[in-house]
């Protein structure tokens, strides 16, 4: 097989066992808009938090989940080496029930993109490979202080498409400051043409603690406004409709449905995961758990022998009901009424029919039988669309 050959996977069936997520929090520089659990660490700290993340990951031995999807994410675990991450996945298998062959997904920044990488993934098992590129204009990376420029975002995505990955993705960010249409059609354009399987488009957040949010408060950075905004949303979603990518959820497009996310399809559809690695979440159906967000903490919580939970709060069948709408409504798919009151004993037809008729008659929602699908416009509000619902009292406790 040459490297120009599409490899042929067999899928792992729906993907509908539980997603594994590792959260590798370093990187070569912090980019101004990022809110993650993030730093900078050079090679004997990454050393040292792979060693904690092997420890950890033996806290979790017997973990009653068959896990078939596994996330890296960050971060940057692309800067870890391919024998790191080797290490890593041969520790999840010893531990925990991984399936034969996982959907195993990574995200890289475009400069640590090479052919040695690219084949080690490969080798690895990496099936979806997510290129962290942003832009593709020099201007926009260096306001989003990235370490690329424009030239090295094409060759890396030209080349991961070349290795034979099932899906390479691309992450793109809108809404910058005074971007017009056009200027965020030219990136569209440009990753349209490169034809990636798939592509995540985000809208540009300022939060409070990161460099953006102190420039904010100085008055050195003033966000697109709502309009402008919205229209960059429609946009999206117009352009690479019509060139052939499904947009399946509010920010992510498919060229085919077997391109989407299975991994975080989880995190849509209430799927158990469970997150390792300094600040990672952890969901089992009822509960939700959360690590220790610094890095350090982390560590030596881990070097105790303690699992390094940081929080958990229970989840009732109201509140769980709630966020399946939530994160329902985000997707193309929509919600099935009936499938919420059957998992959470929730009846939420029960009292929001007027909420249902009058979202419908604004061309935000569209009824098939009870399910409810979001029209693009109800995508582009459906956090909103959400605290429209009344949750009901539950009809009886699961």
């Amino acid at each position: 097989m040459t490297c120009f050959e599409r490899r042929q996977f067999s899928p792992v069936e729906d993907c509908s066992g539980a997603g594994l997520y590792l959260h590798v929090p370093f990187c070569s520089s912090i980019c101004p808009y990022c809110d993650f659990a993030v730093l900078k660490g050079d090679r004997e700290r990454r050393k040292h938090f792979v060693e904690t993340l092997i420890d950890e990951i033996g806290l979790y031995e017997g973990f009653g989940e068959r896990f078939d999807t596994i996330y890296f994410g960050g971060g940057t675990p692309s800067l870890l080496s391919g024998e790191e991450l080797e290490r890593i996945l041969g520790t999840l298998r010893r531990y925990l029930d991984v399936h034969d062959d996982p959907w195993v997904s990574l995200e890289a920044n475009p400069e640590d993109v090479n052919v040695d990488s690219l084949a080690s993934w490969r080798r690895l098992g990496v099936k979806t490979l997510t290129l962290g590129v942003q832009s593709f204009d020099d201007t926009e990376l260096s306001f989003l202080g990235r370490a690329h420029d424009a030239k090295t975002a094409r060759r890396a995505v030209e080349e991961a498409l070349a290795a034979g990955f099932h899906t390479v993705s691309l992450d793109l960010i809108y809404g910058l400051p005074d971007q017009s249409t056009s200027m965020w059609r030219r990136q569209l354009d440009t990753a349209i043409q490169l034809a990636p399987d798939h592509l995540s488009c985000y809208q540009l957040t300022v939060h409070e603690k990161t460099v953006f949010g102190v420039r904010r408060r100085r008055g050195e950075l003033v966000e697109l406004a709502d309009e402008p905004q919205a229209e960059l949303f429609f946009e999206t979603h117009a352009r690479l409709a019509e060139t052939g990518y499904e947009g399946y959820e509010v920010s992510n497009f498919a060229r085919r449905p077997v391109n989407r996310s299975r991994h975080n399809r989880k995190y849509w559809d209430h799927t158990p995961c469970l997150g390792l690695g300094p600040s990672a979440h952890s969901f089992d159906g009822r509960a939700r758990w959360w690590n220790e967000r610094k890095e350090r903490s982390w560590s030596r919580r881990v070097g105790d022998g303690d699992r390094p939970v940081a929080g958990r709060e229970e989840l009732s069948s109201l509140e769980l009901a709630w966020e399946h709408l939530m994160l329902g409504l985000r997707t193309a798919e929509g919600v099935d009424l009936d499938e919420i009151r059957q998992r959470y004993g929730v009846d939420l037809w029960q009292g929001n029919g007027d909420v249902i008729e009058k979202q419908v008659e604004a061309s935000r929602l569209e009824l098939e039988g009870r399910r409810l699908v979001p029209t693009l416009a109800g995508m582009a509000v459906a956090d909103s669309l959400a605290l429209a619902f009344e949750v009901p009292g539950q009809v009886s406790d699961r």
